[in-house]
């Protein structure tokens, strides 16, 4: 099948005016020079990629790290509606044998891949080897130093489907977890109080991304930089940003952009169960009580848990904060993907890739959501 008439963002990570054609569930030609006399009309619309989480915990009072298939399949069917089309589920700082069962449950829901459905494309597993000081709303009770041979097994037990793992620079054998795990799945900075020197060594290991930037780590100081310009100059490190208006201000979120550059930012909304939840409802995550409270969840000592948004709200926001289109774009689609190693296959439109992509309006308030082709019918 042939769709015209699009605005249509190309693999070049610029908007082109033209036709693309989806057969057997992939992009077929893109720009094509000639087009079908039954190509579907889509008036001008704008033609993205499917979005692409690394970074969500959960949604509809749902979590990953419960392991339930059922929460899994909730959660996923969420995503689709949001124009989220692959994701990669967060964990939480809880026990091994936790962790095992929700990677367990990642790896059957995978596999069995229900159609009308976000795509699972791998796990970003945040914690246990953080820092006490900077654990945020992850249980200290399960807090551990970096531990490659645990990781490991973890990592072979749901057959290599972990494709981020976390670590605080800081603690006692960062460097060489890093050096080991960043051969099996990319290396993630995050829930630390490092100085630039521990986080520029282990950015030299191997790590290659910042988990939230800013949130549950140092600010930025003239006299102890600490991690962001640690990571911003080793040039393979991507950022994550949580752009819900509440984890970091409009300002920050563009001096970041500018840092980091539109080939290095990753949006994230960092949601847990609570998204999809009304004001004022009682969660549960990482075995600690939350509580909505301002558009995020919050421990009873007021600490962000959080986020209460979605990926396309975050792209909305960006947009409307000053971030040049095609970079929002980009940062919510292809960068993402590159991070989990799924930008053979999604990420951007281009011959042979998995058709996921989303039909919006010009500003972004409407859109309709294609999955492999086929229209998901929300509602």
């Amino acid at each position: 099948m042939f769709y015209k008439n699009a605005r249509i963002f190309c693999s070049d990570f610029r908007f082109h005016t033209g036709a693309f054609e989806v057969t057997d569930g992939r992009f077929g030609t893109v720009l094509p020079d000639t087009v079908p006399a039954d190509a579907v009309d889509l008036g001008g619309a704008t033609v993205i990629p499917g979005l692409v989480e690394v970074h969500s915990h959960g949604n509809s009072d749902c979590d990953f790290s419960d392991g339930d298939y059922a929460g899994l399949r909730k959660m996923a069917a969420f995503y689709a509606t949001c124009g989220i089309t692959s994701f990669a589920p967060a964990s939480m700082t809880l026990p091994y044998e936790t962790l095992a069962k929700a990677f367990a449950n990642a790896a059957r829901f995978q596999k069995e891949a229900p159609a009308g459905h976000s795509v699972l494309r791998g796990i970003h597993m945040e914690g246990p080897y953080f820092s006490y000081k900077k654990r945020g709303a992850q249980n200290p009770a399960y807090l551990k130093d970096p531990d490659f041979p645990g990781f490991r097994k973890l990592w072979e037990d749901c057959g290599g489907l972990v494709k981020i793992v976390d670590v605080a620079p800081e603690l006692p054998g960062a460097v060489e977890f890093t050096r080991e795990a960043s051969k099996l799945a990319t290396v993630s900075v995050a829930h630390t109080d490092s100085d630039y020197d521990h986080a520029r060594a282990v950015f030299d290991a191997g790590a290659t991304h910042l988990t939230h930037t800013f949130n549950a780590m140092p600010g930025i100081h003239h006299r102890n930089p600490g991690v962001i310009p640690a990571a911003s100059e080793n040039k393979r490190v991507r950022a994550e940003l949580i752009c819900d208006g509440i984890h970091v201000h409009p300002a920050a979120v563009r001096l970041i952009f500018d840092l980091f550059g539109p080939e290095r930012m990753v949006l994230i909304s960092d949601s847990g169960r609570c998204a999809g939840l009304p004001e004022g409802s009682h969660v549960i995550q990482g075995g600690m009580d939350c509580w909505v409270k301002g558009g995020v969840a919050r421990l009873a000592d007021d600490t962000i848990a959080s986020s209460a948004t979605n990926l396309w709200v975050c792209l909305q926001n960006v947009l409307r904060w000053g971030i040049p289109e095609e970079t929002a774009i980009r940062a919510a689609s292809y960068n993402p993907a590159c991070a989990i190693g799924a930008d053979k296959e999604v990420g951007s439109i281009a011959p042979g890739k998995v058709a996921d992509f989303v039909v919006c309006s010009g500003d972004y308030t409407q859109k309709r959501v294609f999955l492999a082709g086929e229209e998901l019918h929300i509602g």
